[in-house]
Parts: structure tokens; C-alpha cells; sequence
């Protein structure tokens, strides 16, 4: 098949950050299809061949730091110049797979069906426009109306919704009931981070080791991560904490770095940075604003904890929570209580063990249901099946989680 991969955000290993679209794109190609990338850069437009991906750029300046406007009219250059890109491709495609977030890429979706009959797969890792209303970011209550709409129009056009999360495809099916919509979530690459379990006893010289990897942005609210790390200095804790990433609140939390002996900033790293980093830590930190509505999502940063190996700690509920409660993988804390983080830690500290049996299951349950090639054959099955879709045994079970 010719395919059309549509990401406004896709990234390759070299560039470091979320990697899924370059591996299910990859996969594609391995398995014979042609693929065409379009998505933005913030230098430079042109095409590039990247692991025999035709990959399409569109010089269109983006970053987590951008206002709200800045930040829409980013999202309407980037339709509107894919739009002209497709055009000039000639729409010969047999099918689209198009990427949400941003739900303006559905604009993309509606126009090479409706002008060109390609069918689509429509893929949601977050909740547009839920997700930015529930946070104030969109008051305006003509403006919702047409944005829920539009959501409405995307789903139900599409040949099939792919949802990153079972609680993103129950929320499609519950607003969209005739949608077809199948759970492929973010993946573990467990052959690319190794998992070295280390079993020894802390101390101030060497403390335990949590790391948190991803953006500053609002939506992940870091100021929860800031307050245990006081709490953990206030009784004296060997816990150290290192953040890397970039993002609106990057400069306000390398200042807090300064002022607090147990916190580091890095800056954001590409693949190979992150995984001597990701290595380096005993536990990950995956943190949301306390917000429903984000416990929902597929974290990119959870999966990498989990292929590596750490114990996984969460500030937010949702199905990530039952998974990490089910499989002994980790603890969630109340964002609100720093205190009990202290108390939950504690139990580690101690008990070295204990903490290498949840390392180990981690690292289980990446291998057995979240490995990147697992995922990237159920993509495939789609795509052989689309009128009698076998559902494999891992997706039966985040369905069911």
C-alpha cells in the first residue's frame, strides 16, 4: 500500500523525544508498504529519506513555550501547508494515517477523503479539544460547540479511530458510538534500554535515583515533583531527583535546581542521551496535573520506565494507576501530599529487595504486553484484516485493564 503518515510532531532516535510515529512508520515500511511522512520542523522544509520513510517537512516554527495564539496559528499553518503538499503529491495514496494531537490535523483527515476518497485511520493519544477545555485553556462556549463537533465529524469519518489508551477509546465510543476504535498504545523498546537491576543499600552518598523524563509543560504540573523533593530534604531522605527536558517551565525549575541540593535539570537529550540517563535511575516519576480528564493518556515516559526496568511512581489515577497497582511495578502518591511520597519511599529505601522484585516486574511487563515490535504487529494485522480484525492477546489485555 501507499501510505500517508501525517505527524505534525514526528521524530527520529537522532532527535531525541516521543519516537512512536518513526517506528510504526518503520514497521510499515519493513512490511512493504511505501510511506510518506508530512510534518513540521522548526528550520528548515524539504524531503529527507529516514529508515526508507519519505519524510516531507514543512518549516513550521513549534515549542512547548508558545501562547495560545502562537500555538494555533502553528497548528492552521501546518494544515494548510500539508493540504498544498498533498496536492502536489497528487493524492495517490490507497490509505491516510493521520495523528492527533492537534485535533486541527483532522482538517487533513476530512480533505484527502473527501477530495481524493483515500480512507483514513485516525489515531488520539489525547483528548482535543476535552483535554484544553477542562484546563481553561477554550472558555468560549460557541467555540466548544464547534470543536466537539468537529471531533464528532473526525471520528465518525474515519475507517478506523486508533486510541493510545482503553480510557481514550472508551471516551470515543461513549460520545461517537458507531466508531470503530482500536487500542494501539505508546510501546516499550525494550531491545534499545537495557535493564540493569542493582540491589544495594542507600545512603546520602548514594542516594536512590528518580528520574523524570519529558516535557515541563502545564499539562504535567512538575511543581508536585518540586514539593517531594522538599519533603524528602526536610526529613533527610537519600533520595536524588533528576529532571531532563524542555518546556515552558524548564527555566523556573533550573532555577529551583540551585536552591535545592537534591534536584538536577538537563536539558532535553536525544535517544541515546535519554537512555544513559533513563539507566542511570533507580525509579521514574511520571506526573500529570490533577486533572480527570489527563489520566487518560499514554505517557511515552512510562513506557520507558518500564522497558528499562524502574520502579514507576505516579501523581495521577486512571488506567496507569490499576496497571502499576495490579502488576507490583510502582506506587501512586496524592499529588497534594508530599508526605505520603515520604512515607511510600521509605519502603524502598528499605527494603532493597522489594524494590528489585518491582524493577523486575517492569521489565516483565513491558517484554510481555508493551514491546515495540509487539505493537507494531498488531498495526499490521490491522491493515491484512480490515474487514475481520483478530484481536491479539496483548491488546485483550489493555482492553480489559
Amino acid at each position: 500500500m501507499k501510505i500517508l503518515y501525517v505527524h505534525q510532531y514526528f521524530r527520529t532516535p537522532d532527535e531525541g523525544g516521543c519516537l512512536r510515529s518513526y517506528h510504526l512508520a518503520k514497521g510499515l515500511v519493513e512490511a512493504g508498504h511505501e510511506v510518506t511522512m508530512i510534518t513540521a520542523h522548526n528550520e528548515h522544509s524539504g524531503i529527507k529519506n529516514i529508515s526508507g520513510i519519505k519524510v516531507q517537512y514543512l518549516k513550521i516554527p513549534y515549542g512547548n513555550h508558545f501562547g495560545f495564539v502562537r500555538r494555533i496559528f502553528a497548528y492552521i499553518s501546518f494544515v494548510q501547508k500539508s493540504i498544498k503538499l498533498i496536492t502536489k503529491l497528487g493524492g495517490k495514496f490507497d490509505l491516510a494515517y493521520v495523528m492527533t494531537t492537534p485535533l486541527t490535523t483532522g482538517w487533513i483527515a476530512l480533505h484527502v477523503k473527501e477530495r481524493y476518497n483515500i480512507p483514513y485511520y485516525f489515531e488520539v493519544g489525547d483528548l482535543w479539544p476535552e483535554a484544553p477545555i477542562k484546563m481553561g485553556a477554550i472558555n468560549n462556549g460557541l467555540v466548544k460547540k464547534w470543536l466537539y463537533s468537529f471531533e464528532k465529524k473526525c471520528y465518525f469519518e474515519a475507517q478506523r479511530v486508533v486510541a493510545l489508551s482503553p480510557a481514550i477509546r472508551n471516551y470515543i465510543e461513549a460520545n461517537s458510538p458507531e466508531t470503530k476504535v482500536h487500542v494501539l498504545t505508546n510501546f516499550s523498546d525494550v531491545s534499545f534500554f537495557e535493564f540493569h537491576r542493582k540491589i544495594h543499600s542507600f545512603s546520602d552518598t548514594n542516594p536512590m535515583k528518580v528520574g523524570y523524563i519529558g516535557t515541563f509543560g502545564a499539562a504535567n504540573h512538575l511543581d508536585y515533583l518540586v514539593n517531594v523533593a522538599k519533603a524528602c530534604l526536610e526529613v533527610e531522605l537519600p533520595v536524588h531527583f533528576t529532571l531532563m527536558g524542555e518546556g515552558a517551565q524548564y527555566k523556573t525549575l533550573k532555577k529551583l535546581s540551585l536552591e535545592l541540593p537534591n534536584l538536577r535539570v538537563l536539558p532535553f537529550g536525544n535517544s541515546e542521551l535519554v537512555k544513559e540517563v533513563l539507566e542511570a535511575q533507580d525509579a521514574v516519576y511520571v506526573s500529570f496535573k490533577n486533572l480527570e480528564i489527563l489520566n487518560t493518556g499514554s505517557p511515552n515516559k512510562f513506557f520507558d520506565g518500564i522497558a528499562a526496568g524502574k520502579l514507576i511512581i505516579l501523581n495521577f489515577g486512571g488506567w496507569l494507576r490499576s496497571l502499576v497497582d495490579k502488576h507490583d511495578v510502582g506506587f501512586y502518591h496524592d499529588p497534594n501530599d508530599p508526605k505520603e511520597f515520604v512515607r511510600k519511599i521509605k519502603v524502598f529505601l528499605a527494603d532493597t529487595k522489594l524494590l528489585g522484585r518491582y524493577q523486575n516486574n517492569a521489565r516483565n511487563l513491558a517484554e510481555r504486553y508493551y514491546d515495540k515490535d509487539l505493537q507494531v504487529q498488531k498495526m499490521l494485522k490491522m491493515l491484512r484484516n480490515e474487514k475481520h480484525l483478530s484481536v491479539s492477546d496483548s491488546e485483550v489485555y489493555i482492553l480489559t485493564a
